[in-house]
């Protein structure tokens, strides 16, 4: 079996009879936000401009019904304690709502995804102001309070106008891990012109750029009380032994003062830094904009530098990467590109053909043969299955994903595409460079 895995499903049930437990280093999701808002695709053509193809990629609507009121007594009934005793808190502060109704379907697919989740992982919950303050109790009763590590705050837009209220330009990403064992590497980001041109101003001759350091000891220091040459200990101490002194002098690492009254101070080289160690508050990853190369047009798409600074901080080379709501697959490629195994799940097909697109143009046909896509038809019978399903779209969109079709607008009024589903463009004549095409009727 591949290392890397495409799901095509609900991705409870994948988790449920897919995944094992403690199999997954890294989690990031991000679920649609309950923002009561249709999501579509838009098609861009190659000069960046939308193209009139547009389909609808889900709905981000949740309505307290009895499917919900099902998953609710479910949780309630068999979850565990805390998530049970968190959901019933939720139905006494919200009633029977469409909020409780998002939460009553989060709810079941955090607590699978803690059980899949390595106890050295960690898990990323991508959301915005709607629910994060409920999502924010959820994943406290289902990984523990005492998990939570940070509220990221990603500013993923700029400041618009928001009538009676502040502008609304950032996202929330929740930081849990499974244990106080989990793997981190922290991430740096560039100092600052500023911050350079007031620290760092002594050069050596060879013109590497340093700044100074205090070499005091901040404790009281007994066993670091000592003259250095001609240097008057400190009232607290050294920092530093005298063999690490005299490491540190024979390196040329210690700057000395002409008087002697002054103290020596440590020479911390500029070359030798990582950065600046990075915050909570993320302001330096702008959103995709219409003429980014990465943009495909699907809704919600985050910039790949977003994924990338979470895997690098959550994992290492190696490690499994899992994304239960992979959309158009920047988690998957950006895994990919970092040397990490991959899991991807989504419940349409269209997300599952935009993410094999996306793997073929970034590293060729061979990457095929990489990965397992699991849940499409394979047979005749699956096919015929799938045809049969209540969205019949679906099959339209798997079908035309074969060939590499580009789906129509899938909420035309009924006869408006003459039956026509889909179109592939192409070029075959290098000298006029007249584009043609090829129609599909599903």
């Amino acid at each position: 079996m591949a290392d890397n895995q495409l799901f095509y499903g609900d991705n409870l049930d994948v988790l449920r009879q897919h995944l094992k437990d403690d199999t997954v280093d890294l989690i990031y999701l991000d679920p649609p936000f309950n923002s009561n808002a249709d999501y579509n695709v838009l098609f861009a053509e190659q000069d960046g401009t939308r193209a009139a193809a547009q389909i609808k990629a889900f709905v981000d609507t949740w309505r307290w019904d009895q499917s919900a009121a099902r998953a609710y007594h479910d949780l309630v009934e068999n979850g565990p304690s805390r998530v049970s005793q968190t959901m019933i808190a939720f139905r006494s502060l919200l009633g029977e709502s469409n909020m409780l109704a998002y939460l009553s379907m989060m709810a079941p697919r955090l607590v699978e995804l803690r059980r899949v989740l390595k106890p050295t992982g960690s898990i990323y919950l991508h959301c915005d102001t709607t629910a994060s303050h409920y999502l924010k109790l959820l994943m406290d009763g289902v990984f523990g309070p005492q998990n939570f590590r940070n509220e990221i705050v990603w500013k993923r837009t700029a400041s618009h106008n928001d009538s009676q209220r502040w502008s609304a330009v950032a996202d929330v990403i929740f930081f849990y891990t499974r244990s106080d064992n989990s793997t981190w590497n922290p991430q740096y980001s560039s100092h600052s012109e500023k911050y350079l041109a007031s620290k760092y101003r002594y050069q050596e001759k060879d013109g590497r750029v340093y700044r100074l350091d205090n070499m005091t000891s901040p404790n009281p220091r007994p066993n670091m009380m000592y003259e250095w040459k001609g240097h008057a200990s400190p009232p607290k101490g050294w920092r530093f032994s005298k063999a690490t002194m005299a490491k540190l002098h024979s390196e040329g690492r210690i700057w000395y003062p002409n008087n002697k009254s002054k103290r020596p101070q440590l020479k911390r080289y500029l070359d030798e830094t990582s950065g600046k160690l990075m915050e909570m508050l993320w302001v330096d990853i702008p959103p995709i904009n219409s003429q980014a190369r990465e943009r495909l047009g699907y809704p919600t798409q985050k910039p790949e530098a977003l994924l990338e600074r979470i895997l690098k901080s959550s994992s290492n080379e190696g490690d499994t990467v899992l994304d239960p709501f992979c959309g158009c697959g920047t988690t998957v490629a950006v895994a990919q590109r970092l040397n990490r195994k991959w899991i991807g799940i989504d419940i349409t097909h269209l997300a599952i053909t935009l993410i094999k697109s996306r793997l073929v143009d970034s590293h060729g046909t061979s990457i095929g043969k990489t990965y397992q896509v699991i849940g499409e038809p394979t047979t005749l019978q699956d096919a015929a299955a799938l045809a049969q399903e209540r969205d019949r779209y679906q099959f339209q969109y798997w079908a035309l994903g074969l060939v590499g079709a580009r789906p129509l607008q899938s909420d035309q009024k009924k006869g408006a595409d003459k039956g026509i589903d889909g179109r592939l463009y192409f070029h075959d004549d290098a000298e006029s460079g007249k584009t043609k095409q090829v129609v599909f009727s599903v």
